[in-house]
């Protein structure tokens, strides 16, 4: 293991509040998609509660046990989506449960494909018996950053999902990864985090530093809405695990609803009896 690599930084720095001069623009758009990450309980340890923001969700980045969740938790944690009708993502991550997956791994690029799409895989048949599928990747924690610098281990997630029969990969809006992906004849879909600081520059306040989270539901809920009206932001993210999650989901729906931006998944609703893949295009 090494250090972890510093965040990719955007080249349009954004205002205080982590938005662009052009998300001030008064156009908004149609939709956004409203996802988080969700099913990291794991055994008897719970973090955070699914069953409270799952209802104002359209995506859901599923856990796929290497960072956080354990098989019945995951089984359970996509049974509510469907039950809820909230589009499944795989939110994959390095083989670090101690660490949450929020350290760097230096990890040859054959076993992280295997490894991703192992994750993808295991979640997919876990969906099925549920009635659903698993149908977009979004990298988790560690790995999420270090694909933005480190094009070997961005390549490996890239392999993966081909592999896996191709699906639309959540990436931060601007980034280097998401030049990759799209380069590589996948879909990349941009996302802003409501619920993070952001540094001049466009990259994210490191969790280890103060602001690095924004807990305050009409604060986060003010960034959601700016950042939705930012150039190449499909989806917003809340972090399951961060205190008040559903009390900020809400306040995130009703101040979009208020500035007129509807919510809805940008990935289809794949049937379970559907082929693994959704195609590249």
């Amino acid at each position: 293991m090494s250090s972890a690599p510093a965040p990719w930084s955007a080249p349009a720095a954004p205002n205080a509040s982590g938005a662009s001069a052009a998300s001030l623009a008064p156009a908004a758009p149609e939709t956004v998609d409203l996802n988080a990450d969700v099913g990291e309980s794991f055994g008897r340890w719970e973090l955070g509660d699914d069953a409270a923001l799952m209802p104002h969700l359209t995506s859901a980045n599923v856990a796929c046990g290497f960072h956080a969740g354990d098989p019945l938790t995951l089984r359970r944690t996509c049974a509510l989506a469907v039950e809820h009708g909230v589009v499944i993502g795989a939110q994959v991550g390095y083989r670090d449960l101690a660490g949450f997956g929020r350290r760097f791994m230096d990890v040859p690029p054959a076993e992280l494909e295997a490894d991703v799409l192992y994750q993808l895989a295991a979640l997919d048949g876990l969906a099925r018996a549920e009635g659903g599928a698993v149908a977009y990747l979004k990298p988790h924690g560690a790995l999420y950053h270090a694909v933005e610098v480190q094009p070997v281990q961005a390549e490996a997630v890239i392999a993966a999902v081909h592999a896996f029969g191709g699906l639309p990969v959540l990436c931060r809006a601007g980034s280097l990864f998401a030049d990759r992906v799209a380069s590589a004849g996948l879909v990349a879909v941009g996302e802003g985090f409501a619920d993070r600081g952001y540094l001049p520059e466009g990259g994210l306040v490191p969790r280890t530093e103060p602001g690095a989270l924004l807990t305050d539901p009409d604060q986060v809920a003010d960034q959601a809405v700016r950042l939705a009206r930012s150039p190449g932001v499909r989806s917003l993210c809340l972090h399951g695990d961060t205190p008040g999650a559903a009390g900020a989901a809400r306040a995130v729906r009703d101040a979009l609803r208020d500035a007129g931006i509807g919510v809805a998944p940008f990935a289809p609703r794949p049937a379970a009896g559907a082929s693994a893949g959704r195609g590249t295009s």
